[in-house]
């Protein structure tokens, strides 16, 4: 989205047509968000960060209780200027047309690690000013933003209904909070930001808990560092924040959602423009076992993918496909003694 200040910068600059155009953005952008209600916050939570928060349309004081997503950002967008953290994230995605019927918390981190509790001083304010649906406050987060929601959801487990982590890491001494929340963690095997062994490092604490069974473990194939923040421009990114709550049985983790490289490839913006909407997923596995997929791009022939229904197994499946059991486990990232989830997909090409 346009700043005011870019707008009149460029517009001796440029055709009058693209000027045209361009004001045209600005004013749609600018009542969207009027109706939406996105605030900035300077000073208003003691010992905390500054923040945007964001209010999705048709919400007031008589309305019901909204879900909370809380966006923790990455180094690049540190410091004072609080329009940085708009640059990217679920507040840009929001701006380039995805539809969240939820509110937003933005804070802006001028430096440093993030800290849990100065977060959870920001929740507090949420709480205590908005009608939050206190059974569904969700934190996603990328690079230093990964290492916060990871520090921050493993230290308050029972506040989080759902996290979300890409490319980073966590610094917390206790990572066992982590097993009792559905997590998902991805990272890029050509990350050379953070490389994915810091990544990998949370997912074996998690498994080396008692309670493990809500971990999902995605390693993207090939993909870099800034590749991960596609992720916000998803719109299933936030269906599977979203259909989770702390009032679920057991916590249950929904695993019918995947993100491959070739998902995140193409023009995602143009996608989010069409068609913004978000769809919450139905959860299809409530198993034991952590999930770990390794993503891996396409190459060659396009990809097949088998949705594993009652009775199948490795061995079937490979007879099917005319390859062998070996091979799916190679493509999948999995074990021959993996269980298989009804609903998930293996590829089988």
């Amino acid at each position: 989205m346009f700043e005011l200040q870019d707008v009149f910068f460029c517009y001796f600059c440029i055709p009058m047509m693209k000027r045209i155009s361009l004001f045209i953005l600005f004013f749609l952008n600018a009542a969207l968000l009027a109706a939406q209600q996105l605030t900035s916050h300077k000073g208003v939570v003691k010992d905390s960060y500054n923040f945007w928060y964001f209010v999705p349309e048709g919400y007031n004081d008589n309305a019901g209780e909204k879900p909370l997503v809380v966006f923790l950002h990455g180094r690049s967008l540190c410091g004072k200027d609080l329009s940085r953290v708009r640059r990217y994230g679920p507040l840009n995605a929001i701006e380039r047309g995805l539809k969240l019927d939820a509110m937003v918390l933005a804070p802006q981190n001028p430096g440093g690690a993030w800290n849990p509790e100065k977060v959870k001083r920001l929740v507090d304010w949420a709480e205590n000013n908005y009608r939050v649906d206190s059974n569904r406050i969700y934190v996603i987060g990328m690079s230093l933003g990964g290492y916060g929601t990871i520090d921050f959801a493993g230290t308050y487990p029972d506040k989080i209904a759902a996290a979300m982590a890409l490319c980073g890491g966590g610094t917390i001494k206790d990572m066992c909070g982590l097993a009792t929340m559905p997590l998902w963690i991805l990272h890029g095997t050509a990350d050379r930001a953070v490389g994915v062994s810091a990544s990998q490092k949370v997912v074996d604490a998690v498994r080396g808990c008692a309670d493990r069974d809500r971990l999902i473990w995605t390693k993207l194939q090939g993909m870099n560092h800034g590749q991960l923040a596609r992720v916000f421009y998803l719109p299933e990114t936030y269906g599977w924040l979203l259909s989770h709550s702390l009032a679920d049985s057991n916590r249950a983790v929904n695993r019918s959602v995947e993100i491959t490289p070739s998902r995140l490839s193409g023009n995602i913006y143009r996608e989010l423009q069409k068609n913004g909407n978000v769809h919450l997923s139905v959860k299809t596995d409530t198993g034991k076992s952590s999930s770990e997929y390794e993503a891996e791009p396409e190459a060659g022939s396009p990809s097949k993918h088998h949705t594993i229904r009652k009775g199948d197994t490795l061995g079937s499946i490979a007879k099917r496909y005319g390859t062998t059991v070996k091979e799916l486990c190679r493509l999948n990232g999995i074990k021959s003694t993996t269980t298989l989830r009804i609903g998930r997909k293996l590829r089988v090409k």
